[in-house]
């Protein structure tokens, strides 16, 4: 590592760690206030006078709590807002990553907002229908339907989401795509399409992943991850930025990478490295590994969501003397009295996370991508500015993948501290 780039991945390191320091302070700051000034209790009764003017009544709970529901997240989006801004076109412009402009990024907010409440507002109906009707074992079948509605959005949203934001372009024919299937194949991987997302017109970090269930397997690679193609090289990319049909003139300009003089990316041998990792995910079982505990914590936080839920101290801590909203009593179990408990378990997720990182680097190294993935790994450091140096305790407590350094001295054989 060079020292101009050591010492812009300092600084950006420095300006994120500031940001989240700041924003962070924000929200615990934000929270307290909602708390101490009666905002909760404040909000569910601005929306019973939203459904109200409707001519729904108080006995209508499912649609006041909707109402309550669209309010919270349209505040939650529009606080969000200045800081989100502030994080794309300051820090992230300053250290050369966005690629959007004030427009896009806008488009992109609200569009955000639109799908996310298309999803959100029927699934939580859904959810609070069947608590209501779901007698002394409620919580099983609220478990079952969140557990149906988690594997329909996996499956769905790379297909039906994702486009609606991104362009998604099949891999060209050529030696990549042909030695990705090899590798696929000889490993069981049932691969059935390979695509290139058009990642560079938001930002140049770079990223790689697969999805799909059962024999429909797909890999998705960023183009800012691929040196033969990354618009952001020069004379690479030109045919994954042709338009889409429809487009206009002013949105293509908007999506027109911006021109950086260092070369990005992985060469296809390093890419395949990087793939040999994500696969080896697949093939060690992490992926079900982790649905199961995801699955086994949500059970379990329903089963504890019905034995609380009678409780009326509860609600009348938070401000609800004479009302016992059921979206009210998910909302305080879930995301305050479970608090403590989320963070215990996510740290535990964190180590375990880390473990799994070092087992899939050691996967592709039986795969013979050692040397491959070593270089990939620098190189994939360098393009975003990660910092190398890391405070053990910090890292432990924060990063859910093992420092730079470590991973690479666990490649080279050397044995861990």
């Amino acid at each position: 590592m060079d020292e101009e780039t050591f010492e812009k991945s300092r600084l950006y390191q420095l300006d994120k760690s500031t940001f989240s320091f700041w924003s962070g302070l924000y929200s615990e700051i934000e929270g307290t206030l909602i708390l101490l000034l009666g905002g909760i209790p404040l909000l569910w009764r601005t929306s019973g006078h939203l459904t109200g003017w409707a001519g729904l009544g108080p006995e209508y709970e499912i649609s006041q709590s909707l109402a309550f529901l669209l309010l919270a997240t349209l505040f939650s989006a529009v606080t969000g807002l200045p800081w989100s801004l502030y994080s794309t076109f300051v820090i992230e412009e300053k250290h050369g990553f966005n690629q959007q402009t004030l427009g896009f990024f806008l488009r992109d907010a609200v569009k955000k907002f639109v799908v996310t409440q298309c999803i959100l507002l029927p699934v939580t109906a859904l959810l609070l229908y069947i608590i209501k009707i779901g007698g002394d074992y409620f919580f099983i079948y609220a478990w079952l339907f969140t557990l149906i509605v988690s594997l329909v959005l996996v499956t769905i949203y790379a297909d039906y989401i994702a486009p609606l934001f991104d362009k998604f372009t099949p891999l060209p024919e050529g030696e990549l795509k042909e030695e990705i299937e090899k590798m696929a194949r000889s490993i069981s991987f049932p691969l059935t399409k390979v695509y290139v997302v058009e990642g560079s017109k938001r930002s140049s970090h770079s990223n790689a992943y697969f999805y799909g269930f059962f024999k429909n397997k797909r890999i998705v690679l960023f183009d800012t991850l691929l040196e033969d193609y990354s618009p952001l090289n020069p004379s690479a990319g030109t045919e994954l930025l042709v338009p889409q049909e429809g487009g206009t003139d002013g949105e293509n300009a908007e999506l027109k990478p911006k021109p950086k003089n260092k070369k990005q990316g992985c060469s296809n041998q390093e890419v395949l490295a990087v793939l040999g990792h994500e696969l080896g995910h697949w093939k060690l079982g992490h992926t079900i590994k982790n649905i199961i505990i995801s699955q086994m914590n949500s059970f379990l936080c329903f089963f504890l969501f019905a034995v609380l839920i009678g409780r009326k101290e509860l609600f009348s801590a938070f401000g609800f003397h004479d009302s016992h909203p059921t979206l009210i009593g998910l909302m305080i179990i879930f995301q305050f009295i479970f608090s403590p408990y989320n963070e215990v378990l996510s740290f535990c997720l964190t180590v375990l996370s880390r473990q799994f990182e070092f087992q899939a680097d050691a996967f592709a190294k039986d795969l013979g991508k050692s040397a491959d993935l070593y270089s990939a790994l620098i190189k994939l450091n360098k393009d975003n500015l990660g910092f190398p140096v890391s405070d053990w305790l910090f890292s432990m407590w924060h990063y859910s993948h093992p420092p730079l350094l470590e991973r690479l001295r666990a490649l080279k054989g050397v044995k861990q501290d």
